[in-house]
């Protein structure tokens, strides 16, 4: 028995029928010139193989007693794979459009708590006479570092698998108890009081050293200000945009290709990191979009950015995220001028993040958590507050590093790797980025009430890309 973390946990507490917390991701397969069999088949009889592999794939979720604490992974006696590995046909003709649709319908699907929370269909019919896989992973047990763990463990990087050691005999798990239960929480709960008592003032104190740095007894306030790293207080809430909504059950999906060497030379020229590229991209489409509604704020578009807290090596399969807040400069009309200050409310963001982010608890407890937040969560989404309360970002925007090197599944080889996220009330529209093989590759998940037309977001991303390389091209030297 595992009990889950509070960050993990709170993936189940958020979650509402018109919020399914899970993650997931679109790939693409290229079947060689005289594949054999189904690839259905192989790859099914190869995720069998590999199981033992990813332990939290043959595990469920096992409630505390009377929701007394968070909840725990327990291996389920009834597990079959023909669950969690499935195979759906595209609708004739099978076009990109018609696949993203189908994914955008899979993806608004919640997952079943009695089995154990992952899912893998493998979609056939696809005109170009490719392979795809929709693959989704409740976000209680994954994070996107994790997820990439997952990707290395299922494929392989020639198109023969690999040979995987067989898995070793384990003692009989444990059911949970009452007792273990409580005394899990009251541990947890100290923890927890002992860790906020400790990081508490440190915090306070970091704030303030950010914007009043060495502050001494014998001048004036007003005299260290221009010392500071951070120019101006960040800004706590984003601007109302019809993305800032509470959303449906529905989704809409897009998934797009960017080169990945043209980004890292934009990049190199205007001394911008690759993820500065990649919101100046986004935010050149979402300008675009939402000066074609006329609903364009005359403030600058504020994207929530996660970032992993994992460190090298680590190959955990849980939750270890932060996340910051940064400026897109959507009010900004040169593409030029929008990266750099894109590059400028960047670096700004990352010094508060990277200030605070060890300070920040990775777990919490207290008693009747489950209850209480679900409870919550429910509330916000049924009352429709997201349409009326101002909210701390207007999209959420993530770039997950990837392989550079070719994939295989199941004798097939990996054509793209698309990301399909998360959508909220409040922030009905997530951008997810995963490179891999020389491209960068877009997930767009949208609410499709909020955005049933993401697929021209995801068209003004391409567009906005060619504007920023010609833009540099044509600068004047």
């Amino acid at each position: 028995m595992e009990r889950l973390g509070g960050i993990d946990a709170s993936f189940l507490y958020f979650e509402t029928p018109e919020t399914p917390m899970h993650v997931a991701g679109f790939t693409l397969y290229d079947l060689p010139e005289g594949y054999e069999g189904s690839f259905y088949e192989r790859f099914r009889d190869l995720m069998a193989s590999r199981l033992h592999m990813l332990p939290v794939f043959r595990k469920k979720l096992a409630a505390a007693p009377l929701d007394l604490h968070h909840p725990a992974w327990v291996d389920d006696p009834n597990f079959d794979i023909n669950n969690h590995v499935l195979r759906m046909q595209v609708p004739a003709p099978g076009t990109p459009s018609q696949v993203e649709e189908l994914i955008a319908r899979l993806h608004s699907q919640p997952m079943d708590r009695n089995k154990p929370m992952w899912q893998f269909i493998v979609l056939e019919g696809l005109q170009n006479g490719q392979v795809a896989l929709y693959s989704k992973v409740h976000h209680a047990a994954v994070d996107g570092g994790a997820g990439m763990i997952i990707t290395q463990m299922i494929y392989d990087v020639t198109p023969v698998p690999r040979k995987v050691e067989p898995p070793k005999e384990t003692a009989q798990p444990q059911a949970p108890n009452p007792a273990g239960a409580l005394g899990d929480l009251v541990n947890s709960m100290v923890r927890f009081q002992l860790d906020m008592l400790r990081k508490g003032p440190e915090m306070m104190g970091t704030i303030a050293n950010m914007f009043f740095p060495q502050i001494g007894k014998d001048q004036p306030l007003s005299s260290y200000l221009p010392q500071s790293p951070i120019k101006e207080m960040p800004k706590l809430l984003a601007p109302k945009t019809i993305f800032n909504v509470a959303i449906s059950g529905e989704r809409s999906y897009a998934a797009r290709s960017l080169p990945l060497d043209t980004a890292k030379l934009i990049g190199k020229a205007s001394g911008a990191k690759l993820n500065e590229v990649v919101m100046a991209t986004c935010s050149g489409a979402l300008r675009r979009y939402l000066l074609e509604k006329n609903a364009l704020p005359a403030e600058p578009l504020i994207a929530f950015v996660p970032i992993s807290l994992r460190e090298l090596g680590n190959t955990d399969i849980n939750n270890q995220v932060f996340g910051m807040m940064c400026s897109l400069a959507s009010d900004v009309a040169k593409p030029l001028e929008r990266l750099e200050a894109v590059k400028q409310a960047s670096k700004e963001s990352k010094q508060v993040a990277s200030a605070v982010k060890g300070l920040m608890p990775q777990d919490y407890a207290f008693f009747g958590a489950p209850v209480l937040l679900r409870g919550l969560s429910d509330l916000f989404g049924r009352s429709g507050l997201a349409d009326v309360l101002p909210m701390p970002c207007n999209v959420a925007i993530s770039n997950v590093p990837g392989p550079q090197v070719p994939l295989y599944g199941a004798g097939a080889k990996v054509a793209a790797l698309y990301p399909v996220s998360i959508a909220t009330h409040g922030c009905a529209l997530n951008i997810t980025v995963q490179s891999y093989l020389g491209k960068l590759e877009f997930g767009l998940t949208a609410d499709k009430r909020a955005v049933p037309d993401v697929a021209k977001i995801g068209d003004y991303m391409v567009e906005a890309f060619a504007e920023l390389g010609n833009a540099l091209v044509s600068k004047p030297s």
